[in-house]
């Protein structure tokens, strides 16, 4: 800032220079023009006098007296030009003072009423207040920011990162401040700079993929739900990545990995949360859903329901296992009316999120399907993606694949995913 005005200062300097140099040299060279007139009328006194003292002692006559008066006068007139002779009409200190202040004024309404020192307070201010508004927004102290004090805190940002270079935690912000302020082009590339520093940032893999939805398109729900799947890989109980898959789920159509993802949310929360009963209610919308596209593509699906997953490429033959379910004999008067049968396979410490499901309505026992990659729930979380696994029958009173009181259920130890081709899974178990 005072780099600033000492650059303002002397611009200022230099342009008073240029207007009052013209008046101050013209007035010395008008004191030097008149220095020398003086100079040569002395002379020429002087000489009048010489030419009268000459006459008085009769060294010369009077015809020769006036003829050299005469030639004295011509000499002087033509010696004192008139340009010369001209003094200025005024006070050239005064027209160079009046310039200059008019200059500065003139300088000053100018900038006033087109400058940006509004804009330079305001940046000033928001450099001054920057840690401030990072207690407000990251440890919610104090009032929430509001749309310009964000927009502040943005500018801030920006400033510091240009200052001081990368640094993790000010795009991770910056970031955040976008999205608030809507600026998803901007929230992307600052979240783009900490993955490119840390891969692995589960908090800014969220955020990203928040703004992705935001931004909606099939492309982004895929990116996001990459990235959330990433998210579920460490941390498997991460519920606001489990939360936005079930809203990229809901948003696709894909009512049984919604249905699934919502239940795990649902399951989280205590009745008293004021999100309880819409989650629920989320619940049965989808439920309703599966419903009416079973009804109206059952013709479609019996075929696929027999075949387990149906026709996978090669690569989800890689990873394929044949399971062959059974229903152990002191539980057939257990087995629920109408009930569905889920077979799936979840990583033995990974997201709750099943790897891989298939969902049978019709069937009897013993029953043989195939789990493969080909049957994933979400992009990105497939079976052949973890190492070690667990196998998993149920039959759902319900139609939800979340176990509740009085279903069926059969598990396996833990599998090594690579080493199982063939499985065969007794459903031995009544849930209390």
């Amino acid at each position: 800032m005072i780099l600033m005005w000492v650059s303002f200062a002397l611009l200022t300097l230099l342009a008073v220079t240029f207007v009052a140099l013209p008046f101050l040299s013209k007035e010395r060279v008008q004191s030097l023009t008149y220095n020398a007139n003086s100079e040569l009328i002395a002379i020429y006194h002087q000489r009048l006098g010489e030419l009268a003292n000459d006459l008085a002692n009769q060294r010369i006559d009077q015809v020769n007296h006036d003829e050299s008066v005469i030639e004295l006068k011509r000499r002087l007139l033509n010696e004192l030009s008139p340009e010369k002779s001209l003094m200025s009409r005024g006070n050239n200190r005064i027209f160079a003072l009046t310039g200059s202040a008019f200059l500065i004024a003139f300088t000053a309404v100018f900038y006033t009423a087109t400058g940006s020192q509004q804009q330079l307070q305001n940046w000033h201010s928001a450099m001054d207040n920057l840690a401030a508004y990072g207690e407000r927004a990251v440890m919610q102290q104090g009032e929430p920011l509001t749309q310009n004090e964000l927009q502040a805190f943005a500018l801030g940002l920006r400033t510091k990162l240009a200052q001081s270079g990368d640094d993790q935690v000010a795009w991770m912000l910056l970031g955040r401040v976008a999205m608030s302020l809507n600026e998803y082009d901007m929230a992307q590339q600052s979240f783009d700079k900490v993955l490119r520093m840390d891969p692995d940032n589960m908090p800014v893999l969220i955020s990203y993929s928040q703004v992705l939805l935001l931004e909606g398109s099939d492309v982004n729900m895929t990116r996001a739900a990459g990235m959330l799947s990433k998210v579920l890989k460490d941390d498997p109980t991460n519920l606001d990545a489990i939360s936005l898959l079930a809203l990229i789920a809901y948003e696709r159509h894909d009512w049984l990995q919604a249905k699934a993802a919502f239940e795990v949310l649902l399951k989280s929360m205590d009745e008293q949360d004021t999100r309880y009963d819409m989650i629920a209610q989320r619940i049965t919308e989808i439920e309703q859903n599966i419903t009416a596209e079973n009804t109206q593509l059952a013709p479609a699906l019996q075929p696929q329901a027999e075949q387990g997953s149906g026709e996978d490429n090669n690569a989800a033959k890689m990873s394929a296992i044949k399971v062959t379910v059974n229903l152990a004999p002191q539980l057939a008067e257990k087995l629920p009316i109408q009930g569905t049968l889920f077979v799936f396979a979840k990583a033995a410490n990974g997201p709750p999120m099943p790897l891989a499901v298939v969902k049978l309505t019709d069937y009897s026992f013993p029953i043989e399907v195939q789990l493969s990659d080909s049957n994933a729930m979400v992009a990105g979380l497939t079976l052949s993606s973890v190492d070690k696994i667990i196998l998993t029958a149920r039959i759902s009173k319900d139609a939800s694949v979340m176990p509740s009181t009085g279903e069926l259920e059969g598990r396996s130890d833990v599998l090594e995913r690579s080493q199982t081709k063939a499985y065969d899974l007794l459903i031995n178990e009544l849930i209390p």
